[in-house]
């Protein structure tokens, strides 16, 4: 029978089984099998499918359709707890991913993507969930800093793996993927039956909701997932199409990326708790859009390899200050509203990765820095709608036009 324990009476039990240890191990999981596969991913697709850009542009299309559908938690999380919902999507995103390279065609490439796209967005929608719900307010910007470093982390070894053994070894992307899908796979069935479930001390409303009062968040949301696209897309397939970066170039990249995660990840978070989410994001979408006219840069201009490397990891640790996103919504929620809107959240987030990247894809044909100049102008909105946010967001002040609204009454 299944063990539940409140999370207040949590705190008695060893540590490696409280709460806070599983989000640290559902956190360092994920990326195993998600980042690996991605790490691979341009040159895979290049070297055995022959992809061109607006290839890519359609299998990122397929891969964001869970996102789209990442509403149908609601109605799972009526019949399945969302603790054993996020393990069980783990396990198919690691499954999935350790098959990949057997499936080396068109067809194949895309239907394996769309099995480990479900199981990695609906994980990722109860994991916030669950982070949101099990983190108390003050603590989660510093802890949620901490899951970011500890996902680098668990993702550094892999990377360094590949890097070092790569041509040493002949490593072929078979065995690389069935190592990082199986590991992941097998973390999550561990903690299956290592963990109680944890009762959190406010029930979830398990329907769609849609809260007027929530509307800047959700606006929030859709920029994120739009800007989001092109640089996931397109940014790594701009390192391998016009610099010819190898599987360990590209890789090693990568590995620069996640040591600055591990470095800088906990201080972003004390920097949203010390500074507020609304400074925290404005700093975030001003540096992403000079990120994003320098991208355009490259192509429009000639500029060089190493700027667009350095590009890549500053675009790489500014997403990383997107958890002041996570938090503002804590701060403006009800409690009972994490989960449904975690889940509406989502979806609102893959609105646009839907079709954008097949979009883009063939504009990317024509103009690689169209492509980027439409990011930074994609930021700028979204730095219009984080001034809107106001210093201390609470419920009944989630924008300042809901102070200024409120003002006349006063």
């Amino acid at each position: 029978m299944t063990q539940l324990i409140p999370l207040a009476e949590a705190r008695s039990l060893p540590l490696w089984r409280r709460p806070i240890t599983l989000l640290f191990l559902m956190a360092a999981a994920m990326p195993i099998a998600f980042s690996t596969w991605s790490a691979l991913l341009n040159n895979f697709v290049i070297e055995v499918a022959q992809f061109d850009g607006s290839d890519i542009g359609w299998l990122h299309t397929v891969r964001e359709i869970p996102g789209f559908l990442a509403i149908g938690v609601i109605a799972i999380i009526i019949f399945v707890r969302e603790q054993v919902l996020g393990l069980v999507s783990l396990v198919l995103l690691g499954a999935a991913t350790a098959i990949t390279a057997y499936f080396p065609t068109m067809g194949g490439i895309l239907t394996i993507t769309m099995l480990s796209s479900i199981g990695f967005h609906y994980y990722e929608t109860v994991n916030q969930s669950l982070q949101l719900q099990w983190l108390e307010k003050a603590r989660a910007p510093k802890v949620l800093g901490w899951l970011v470093a500890a996902g680098s982390a668990a993702t550094l070894l892999s990377y360094g793996l590949i890097v070092l053994l790569w041509e040493p070894l002949g490593l072929t992307y078979t065995t690389v993927y069935m190592l990082s899908g199986g590991v992941c796979a097998a973390i999550a069935i561990f903690a299956m039956f290592a963990y109680p479930q944890f009762e959190a001390p406010n029930p979830q409303l398990k329907k769609m909701i849609l809260r007027r009062r929530y509307w800047l968040y959700y606006c929030l949301q859709f920029m994120a997932g739009a800007r989001r696209q092109i640089f996931v897309v397109f940014a790594g397939f701009m390192m391998v199409e016009k610099f010819g970066f190898d599987v360990h170039e590209i890789t090693a990249l990568f590995l620069i990326n996640l040591v600055a995660n591990m470095i800088f990840a906990p201080f972003m978070g004390a920097a949203v708790a010390k500074f507020g989410e609304r400074n925290t994001l404005i700093f975030e979408y001003i540096g992403l859009m000079v990120v994003f006219l320098a991208y355009g840069g490259i192509y429009f201009f000639g500029w060089g390899l190493l700027l667009a490397a350095s590009l890549y990891v500053i675009d790489h640790m500014l997403f990383a200050l997107a958890l002041a996103l996570k938090t503002y919504f804590q701060k403006i929620a009800d409690p009972g509203d994490i989960a449904p809107t975690a889940a509406v959240a989502f979806t609102i987030n893959h609105i646009a990765a839907v079709f954008l990247p097949a979009l883009l894809g063939y504009l990317w044909l024509v103009s690689p820095a169209a492509v980027f100049f439409m990011a930074a102008g994609m930021a700028g909105t979204s730095l219009l709608l984080a001034l809107l946010i106001p210093r201390h967001p609470e419920p009944g002040n989630e924008t300042i036009l809901s102070r200024l609204a409120a003002a006349p009454a006063e």
